[in-house]
């Protein structure tokens, strides 16, 4: 490394943000960037670890030290290159990636302050784009194959764009008005604003790839809580016909209900039914079944990363309470790093929308919904939840807390548990086995389904997941088609 003392001499510094009071009054990305300066002296602190745990744990396996090097030399040029060889689109992945890159650095390890690795990669990927140097690289070859993606997420999205510069004819279906799946639909504005995502879409048209939007495949019914905004549809057999392979990569959008007394009631809503209208909306859409949560009284149940983002979102609306809650206990507040380094912890997180103003509680179970008299909710009877480690199964398992109930008041009920599998219909209409969760049972080294000619990647294959996993599988199954139609393939496996 350029600066092998730069860990000693130089402090973690992680990006600013706007301040919650102001960032709340609209919904655009409000991080404040590290200026090329701040950019190279977060870069000198990667220090010669000789084993680089940061891209074992990325499951895209950037090239993290060598970036950081010549990030720290100046060579933003070069930079770009060593990290476009391994990811398609660091954009994304440099402000919503959870960054276990980070999770996995040696100074992490030894100093509770990793390299701001993921800061680092957002630095470097706009610059490129700032300067230029990203350009559409159409294949020079033509195959003369086709292939059919069915999805638009981050895994649809990297596999199109890895076979369409491997020189196949590539089609992209949506049955969204707008590709991106859930980066579109899904993550809010104020975390990834949506003209990130056009740029790249715009770079792949120039490629040669297809986009099919408000398309949906299969002729299929979706169920509850699974947005569909086709306007026509292509059956499987039409697919198969047309296109040599065909790869699902829909994702896991099926939201894992919550079965108590009062889901009914109006104001209970999936997650992503208040998430994806309101990206609509900002988008400039009509959107008559937007939920407004203004003056509002919210409860969101479930502790992950969409309802963090349904807290935001709340919050922006001008919600008068939110309430979070989580049927797990409370994590730690920090990780022992001898048992678990340097996988990804379990350990307390607060995210940006938490700070922007919200009540947590863990270990908390949800027993009914009350009704108003108009039967719209306004009350959530809750218990507290004790767990304890069953000696023979060695599970944990949970029960209630006598005289811990009570009732959380709100007007607005997101849930926000999870996602469960793609949609059954899709999988059906092309004949591909299930497993038993509900997801494509493809292998993860070819990628293939029991179906001829048809594989699958992404959370449609592997269950709900990261969006960095969801491209690296992407780009793995594109490798694994062009393989498989080509007898060879010069497309890395992730």
């Amino acid at each position: 490394m350029g600066s092998i003392r730069g860990f000693m001499t130089v402090a973690r510094q992680s990006e600013g943000k706007e301040a919650p009071a102001e960032r709340v009054k609209h919904w655009r990305e409000f991080a404040v960037r590290h200026t090329p300066a701040e950019s190279a002296a977060q870069a000198s602190r990667c220090m010669d670890c000789g084993t680089p745990f940061c891209s074992h744990s990325c499951t895209l396996h950037n090239i993290i030290p060598d970036m950081n090097d010549l990030v720290m030399k100046g060579r933003w040029q070069e930079a770009y290159e060593v990290l476009a060889s391994t990811s398609n689109f660091p954009e994304f992945t440099g402000r919503v990636c959870p960054a276990l890159c980070e999770a996995g650095c040696v100074l992490n390890r030894v100093m509770d302050a990793p390299v701001t690795i993921r800061s680092l990669e957002l630095a470097v990927i706009e610059k490129a784009w700032a300067s230029g140097w990203i350009a559409p690289r159409p294949a020079s070859v033509k195959t003369g194959r086709k292939v059919a993606v069915v999805g638009s997420g981050p895994a649809g999205l990297a596999c199109a764009q890895q076979l369409a510069r491997a020189g196949h004819a590539v089609e992209v279906f949506e049955k969204a008005d707008r590709a991106g799946g859930l980066l579109r639909y899904g993550i809010p504005d104020f975390k990834l604003e949506k003209q990130v995502i056009d740029r790249r879409l715009a770079q792949m048209e120039a490629e040669g790839v297809v986009f099919h939007l408000s398309c949906a495949v299969g002729g299929q019914k979706f169920p509850e809580g699974v947005m569909n905004l086709a306007k026509k549809t292509v059956t499987a057999q039409q697919l198969l016909k047309k296109f040599d392979a065909v790869v699902l990569a829909a994702g896991s959008e099926v939201p894992r209900n919550l079965e108590v007394p009062g889901r009914q009631l109006k104001g209970v809503a999936y997650a992503l039914e208040f998430l994806q209208p309101v990206s609509r909306r900002i988008a400039g859409d009509a959107v008559p079944e937007l939920i407004d949560c203004a003056g509002a009284d919210v409860v969101i149940i479930g502790g992950g990363d969409t309802g963090s983002d349904c807290v935001g979102a709340a919050n922006r609306q001008g919600a008068k309470s939110v309430v979070q809650i989580e049927h797990k206990p409370k994590p730690p507040a920090a990780e022992d790093k001898l048992l678990v380094w340097p996988a990804w912890p379990n350990k307390l997180r607060t995210s940006s929308s938490h700070e922007e103003g919200c009540t947590r509680l863990w270990s908390v179970g949800t027993k009914r919904l009350t009704a108003d008299k108009a039967g719209c909710v306004k009350g959530v009877v809750v218990t507290d939840l004790k767990w304890t480690l069953d000696a023979e199964t060695g599970r944990w398992k949970s029960e209630e807390v006598p005289g811990s109930e009570r009732e959380l008041k709100a007007d607005r009920v997101f849930l926000a548990m999870g996602f469960l599998s793609p949609s059954s219909g899709l999988l059906e209409a092309f004949g591909v086995k299930k497993t038993a969760r509900g997801t494509a049972d493809a292998g993860a080294g070819d990628f293939r389904t029991s179906a001829d000619k048809v594989w699958a990647c992404g959370d449609c294959r592997f269950g709900q997941s990261l969006v960095v996993r969801a491209m690296a599988e992407g780009r793995a199954c594109a490798a694994a088609v062009d393989r498989a139609l080509m007898g060879e393939s010069e497309l890395p496996g992730v």
